[in-house]
């Protein structure tokens, strides 16, 4: 194999890294096969948006988006209808894809609340002791990237304890903003400004001010250059030469691109809102910048494919939870279910979500089981062969079984916990209760009423009680590793 041996070291977090050895088996199908002991190491890509709803995506049925890229993406990879972000806000959630942990174990109890631990082994680590490159673009969300300047929500002195930047936690490269950006001339204030959700791009920058947040690179300097227009396509400018450099040295790399959009102020150029010309300046905006991400995906796989290492690399997308606002404020949509970004119902936390590796996953499939991004960590480490350290608690669990079964159930349970409500679901029960009345449990049968418009709680105790166990025992499981006594 390319990976290289795992040094031995007497640190918590390397000890960790050390436990990491063996081969987790997985039965081969048609729809995924195991790579060979003599395979090269994949590369591996995490792609997110921010603030995208499960409904704003052509391949999931919006009427107006286009997203051709993602649509092609849907049709010949794997298409995951019950994805869900690990919270329904965004630092948790980020946290989540990093550490296969859910963030209530470290402190990251919401949005611009706590940081990334030290302490906490996140994949870019492992991968690093594995011979990857690691690179960081875009949103980070886990910890401020500065103690000495005025930066994003919390940058500088003032937050010096939650300085937590991605070089500080295995990323090798980086192009990063400590929280959202403008989605157009990412650097400035937008102009003409409708409501609360939406702006129009600059047309005289002579007068603009900055926005108040910066991209930042991994030698902890602003970055200043080829900052204008589409913010996607920025981070894109980036993420390419990175490839390149590590595709010229034969080195397989890691590369989490979390992209702003649609996430406000929601802003797109001219020719993306001329392609929405009929629909409001709000939606113009809101599509235009949707249609401006989706390209710079195609791009990103074109790019792959020119390199000829697409074949070899698995990508993954999704979002950080649904879509922001009231709905009738602004066009995010969480398809048919209910709540939004902020809530536990579905439509806070069932997002999009894509998988695609043509080495291994030789037919395109849709899968309907209860999938997460607290699985990245386990899927990926058993996708490389490696174990679980055994010293942590983990969430999430390897999707490649799910992935390769006709089956198409989880078998454990998701657990969920926000800033004002838990939940717990299997396959296809799920369980919802606000923390400030944990007996007024409502329950919801996810296959017949995936809308949860009928809480049936009342017609089944048992369930109720048995999910609610485990959800009571998880959650005294996090308090645990809080406390450092896992």
């Amino acid at each position: 194999m390319y990976y290289k041996t795992i040094k031995q070291t007497t640190s918590l977090k390397n000890l960790c890294l050390a436990g990491i050895t063996g081969m987790c088996a997985v039965a081969s199908t048609q729809a995924f096969a195991q790579p060979s002991s003599d395979s090269e190491a994949p590369n591996i890509i995490l792609i997110m948006a921010d603030d995208l709803g499960y409904g704003d995506t052509a391949y999931n049925g919006n009427p107006h988006v286009q997203t051709p890229n993602l649509d092609q993406w849907a049709q010949e990879g794997i298409r995951f209808t019950r994805f869900y972000a690990n919270s329904p806000v965004s630092s948790p959630t980020r946290g989540g894809c990093l550490t296969g942990r859910h963030p209530f174990r470290y402190g990251v109890f919401h949005a611009n609340t706590g940081h990334l631990l030290s302490r906490e082994l996140t994949l870019p680590e492992i991968l690093k002791e594995h011979g990857y490159a690691t690179g960081h673009f875009g949103k980070w969300h886990l910890g401020t990237l500065t103690t000495e300047a005025k930066d994003g929500n919390r940058g500088g002195a003032k937050h010096a304890e939650e300085f937590s930047p991605p070089w500080l936690n295995g990323f090798d490269r980086c192009f990063t903003t400590e929280s959202k950006v403008p989605t157009w001339d990412p650097m400035l204030k937008p102009s003409g400004k409708k409501n609360k959700y939406g702006w129009d791009s600059i047309d005289d920058k002579s007068n603009a001010k900055r926005f108040g947040t910066y991209y930042w690179n991994e030698k902890g300097k602003i970055v200043t250059t080829n900052l204008e227009g589409d913010d996607s396509r920025v981070i894109m400018d980036r993420v390419i030469p990175f490839i390149e450099n590590q595709t010229k040295n034969k080195q397989p790399f890691f590369t989490v691109i979390w992209f702003h959009t649609p996430h406000l102020p929601v802003v797109a150029g001219p020719e993306y809102r001329a392609l929405y010309k009929d629909l409001s300046s709000l939606e113009q905006n809101f599509f235009g910048s949707i249609t401006a991400m989706d390209e710079q995906i195609g791009r990103l796989r074109n790019k792959l494919a020119d390199l000829n290492i697409d074949d070899n690399t698995m990508i993954w997308f999704t979002s950080d939870n649904g879509p922001e606002g009231d709905f009738g404020e602004v066009p995010g949509s969480s398809g048919s279910f209910r709540g939004r970004k902020r809530s536990l119902y579905e439509g806070g936390v069932r997002v999009p979500g894509l998988f695609i590796w043509p080495q291994f996953t030789h037919s395109s499939k849709v899968i309907g089981a209860a999938t997460s991004t607290l699985d990245y960590f386990p899927t990926i480490l058993d996708a490389l062969g490696y174990d679980l350290p055994a010293a942590k608690q983990y969430d999430g669990i390897s999707l490649l079984p799910v992935i390769s079964s006709d089956k198409m159930l989880r078998n454990n349970l998701l657990p969920f916990e926000s800033k004002t409500h838990v939940a717990i679901m299997d396959d296809r029960y799920k369980i919802i209760a606000g923390k400030k009345n944990l007996d007024n449990i409502e329950l919801y049968d996810l296959v017949a009423d995936p809308a949860e418009t009928t809480d049936i709680a009342s017609q089944y105790p048992q369930i109720v009680k048995s999910l609610n166990q485990s959800l009571q025992d998880w959650r005294e499981s996090c308090t645990n590793s809080f406390n450092g006594t896992e």
